[in-house]
């Protein structure tokens, strides 16, 4: 038998076999027991053959096992050693105990015995987080990190060749920007051709000059527009420089005494160009309806990100818009079998005459219209407003609950938004959900959370507030109408609050308005006695004021005292009557307010974006009023949140 064949038979298969061989031998030998001694003995030599194979196999096969142990543990030496992964134990006390030589080159020798904490701030934070993987940055170079609790053990894998090919991707992927420069044919309209070819020329150098500068492909395809082509890293680079085209475009328009400047709506991600124009015209929409003067970045969530945004909307010299808005609503108002008119949450006089304004649109055009109001949910000067209302028969019967706006309403009704943009924002958010028709009229600058699928928006960021806007709708509807007293007078009221009695945002349109109300029957001396404050709330405001305190240069911040809470009108009280001390540019007031939020109102006189300051922390507004809630959060911490976006928006630019 072969020695292959004997060194691969089991035990068990050498007994069967030698128990075979035996019986033939015994069996031989009883039929020619001459042949059987034979055969026994050649039984012998084989058994002896057999022991001798299997006995050197045996030892032969000790002998490799011995070897091959020696081998792996050798190889398992020389593994953690040299392998290219890095090896890092840390003990109970989260120190370093051991590192592999890997390690050594990533770290000094020197780290061991230190916390993890001082090694990389990521490897503690792995820790407190239960993070199992994560990507750091060391020196330059890029690391895959796991965690292995049980054994307190993390390995490091070497992925900086990877990560350096992930950001040559994202810096090569395209970027389409369109740019406009904003109310280009109203400014120039009137200026000498001289003047105007000067200024063209050198908003269209700079604009040029800048594309050469960043590697930029642009091309003018129109007297105000412009498409660019750019990659993402050059995007990048120009977000880092807070895009100082806006500043140049402004300054050079600022030299001629033109109020010209430059918006931008940019897209990208990882689309088709198709795709990356489309996003950048929405950007540029979004950009237009914030007031412009700002760029508009849509980003992969669905989210934007702004630069700029540091001048007043330029007043519109024209009312065509206006007209044709008008006219628009009340074809919608005659396709609607009612009209239902909701603003804002804590509702303001000018959300209530706005609301008012857009009864007498439908009441004109012979449909019934109600104002959606919730009567738990008002200020003391809404509230005498209202009690002026509940002397006026039918004026009041058109104000209603959100409980009866939800059972009365049907797929006919023409929802009209007055005073805000946000669904989170109104009074009753099932409303937007039960009808198909809904009408924006608003004067904030245009936010990123907005109402679904408007049939109609008017947004004008330039206009004092959205009663001045539905004072000039009410002037360009079709048939004429007549304002009653009260009527006029709470849309002069809504006019006269948001401008702080026309020192604020004011602009001619603004003085149109008040004329056509005052005209109107709009009383002035009702005005004022709607706008009385109480006593109490001027102690409250002064109790706020009292805990002011500057912070950088140009900023006050007033924080109440964890313990108090005031009205939402009284914050904001208290931020105006900071802004009008001396050395004061932005104002800020934080408290808790009687719901149990914390509120902020911002407050500037143009100098500073307090808008921009307030989307920061999740709210909105105007360049000049904005004010953001914040939910689990004390007033100490609100107050470290807004002085960090305060040090961002300085030190990185507004």
């Amino acid at each position: 038998m072969p020695k292959f064949l004997i060194r691969h038979l089991s035990g068990y298969h050498v007994i069967g076999l030698f128990i075979f061989t035996l019986l033939l031998v015994v069996l031989i030998t009883y039929f020619h027991w001459q042949v059987g001694i034979a055969a026994f003995i050649g039984f012998l030599a084989f058994a002896f053959f057999t022991w001798r194979v299997r006995s050197a196999f045996k030892k032969q096969f000790e002998e490799y096992v011995s070897t091959l142990s020696y081998r792996v543990q050798k190889a398992g030496e020389e593994a953690v050693l040299h392998i290219p992964i890095g090896m890092l134990l840390y003990n109970e006390h989260l120190s370093v105990q051991w590192m592999n030589p890997f390690m050594n080159k990533v770290f000094s020798k020197e780290s061991l015995g230190e916390d993890l904490q001082s090694i990389h701030d990521k490897l503690f934070e792995m820790m407190e987080d239960d993070l199992e993987e994560d990507t750091i940055e060391v020196d330059g170079s890029f690391y895959h990190v796991q965690l292995k609790k049980d054994e307190r053990l993390f390995y490091f894998i070497d992925v900086t060749e990877m990560e350096e090919t992930k950001k040559l991707y994202r810096d090569t992927q395209t970027v389409v920007a369109f740019l406009l420069l904003d109310n280009y044919d109203d400014v120039t309209q009137g200026l000498e051709e001289q003047v105007r070819s000067r200024l063209v020329s050198q908003v269209t150098q700079a604009i040029n000059n800048w594309a050469q500068e960043n590697d930029i492909f642009i091309r003018r395809n129109a007297s105000d527009r412009f498409v660019a082509i750019m990659n993402f890293g050059v995007l990048k680079k120009l977000e880092d420089h807070k895009f100082a085209l806006m500043d140049q475009i402004r300054e050079i328009s600022g030299k001629e005494r033109v109020p010209l400047t430059l918006s931008i709506g940019i897209g990208a991600g990882d689309r088709s160009v198709r795709e990356l124009g489309q996003l950048a015209q929405s950007s540029l929409d979004l950009a237009l309806g914030r007031g412009g003067d700002q760029v508009a970045i849509k980003q992969k969530n669905g989210k934007f990100r702004f630069y700029g945004g540091k001048s007043n909307a330029v007043e519109k010299r024209t009312r065509v818009r206006a007209r044709v808005i008008s006219h628009s609503l009340r074809d919608f108002v005659l396709d609607s079998d009612q009209v239902m008119v909701m603003g804002h949450k804590h509702p303001d006089m000018d959300s209530i005459g706005a609301g008012i304004g857009v009864l007498k649109i439908a009441e004109v055009n012979e449909r019934e219209g109600y104002v959606i109001l919730d009567p738990n949910d008002l200020n003391p000067n809404v509230s005498r407003l209202m009690d002026e209302v509940e002397n006026h028969d039918h004026l009041w019967s058109q104000f209603i609950s959100p409980d009866e706006a939800l059972q009365e309403v049907t797929k006919k009704t023409l929802l009209v938004i007055v005073d805000t943009h946000r669904p989170s924002m109104v009074v009753e958010q099932q409303l937007l959900e039960k009808v198909d028709r809904i009408v924006v009229l608003d004067h904030h600058r245009r936010g990123e959370e907005f109402i679904d699928d408007p049939v109609l928006v008017y947004m004008e960021p330039y206009a004092s507030s959205t009663a001045e806007l539905v004072t000039e709708l009410l002037e360009y509807q079709p048939k004429k109408l007549k304002l009653d007293r009260l009527e006029a007078t709470a849309l002069l009221a809504g006019i006269v609050v948001d401008t702080k009695s026309f020192a604020n945002r004011t602009g001619a349109r603004t003085f149109d308005a008040a004329s056509y109300l005052r005209s109107n029957g709009a009383d002035t001396t009702l005005v004022q006695n709607l706008l009385k404050e109480e006593l109490d709330h001027y102690v409250k405001r002064a109790q706020l004021v009292e805990n002011t305190e500057y912070y950088r240069e140009g900023y006050a911040i007033a924080a109440a005292d964890e313990g108090d809470a005031f009205t939402q009108i009284t914050i904001a009280q208290a931020a105006d009557t900071l802004l009008t001390m001396k050395g004061v540019d932005a104002s800020f007031v934080i408290s808790n307010r009687t719901d149990g939020c914390v509120s902020i109102s911002a407050r500037s006189l143009g100098k500073v974006n307090v808008q921009v300051i307030m989307e920061r922390l999740g709210g909105g507004g105007h360049l000049t009023n904005a004010a953001t809630q914040l939910e689990d959060v004390t007033i100490e911490e609100a107050k470290h949140q807004l002085q960090a976006v305060i040090d961002e928006s300085i030190e990185g630019g507004n």
